[in-house]
């Protein structure tokens, strides 16, 4: 009798035990954001965008109409890499952020260059902190490529 309310015990632990093991897996792995495997050519895009961009908004003081060509050139790349992120699988986290970064209606690149479009030439000092903010934006992006900054650093 008491071999059997020993063992009735064990099998009961063992279940309260692969319940929580379980459990926690599960807990685990739902907060959790899995993201697309490190990608070199989007790295090497990403910094070289950030460059140019940031040497585009150097000229965000002269009219729009004189730099049309290379704000194009800059949005035609934007929209390549744009493209190439949309397909690779696992990727949603980086194609949201890429979305904001381009949104005429959002505080990044977007909505600077749609500034500079409405206004015809802006200000140095806004030009300065607007850099700052989007070369932030383009740093996340290539941390988050590289794995030196996880999707749950990035949320927080």
């Amino acid at each position: 009798m008491a071999s059997n309310v020993l063992t009735w015990i064990n099998k009961r632990s063992l279940r309260l035990l692969l319940v929580l093991i379980f459990s926690s897996v599960c807990l685990i792995q739902s907060s959790c954001v899995t993201t697309a495997s490190y990608d070199q050519y989007v790295y090497k895009e990403s910094t070289s965008l950030k460059v140019d961009a940031l040497k585009l908004m150097d000229k965000a003081e002269k009219p729009y109409g004189t730099q049309e060509k290379e704000i194009e050139k800059l949005t035609d790349q934007l929209d390549k890499l744009y493209e190439y992120e949309v397909h690779r699988k696992k990727n949603q986290l980086r194609i949201q952020m890429w979305n904001l970064l381009r949104n005429p209606e959002k505080n990044l690149l977007g909505g600077f260059l749609s500034r500079w479009k409405k206004e015809g030439q802006l200000n140095l000092s806004f030009i300065s902190e607007a850099k700052i903010i989007v070369g932030k934006a383009f740093d996340q992006l290539a941390e988050l490529e590289s794995g030196k900054l996880t999707p749950k650093e990035l949320q927080q």
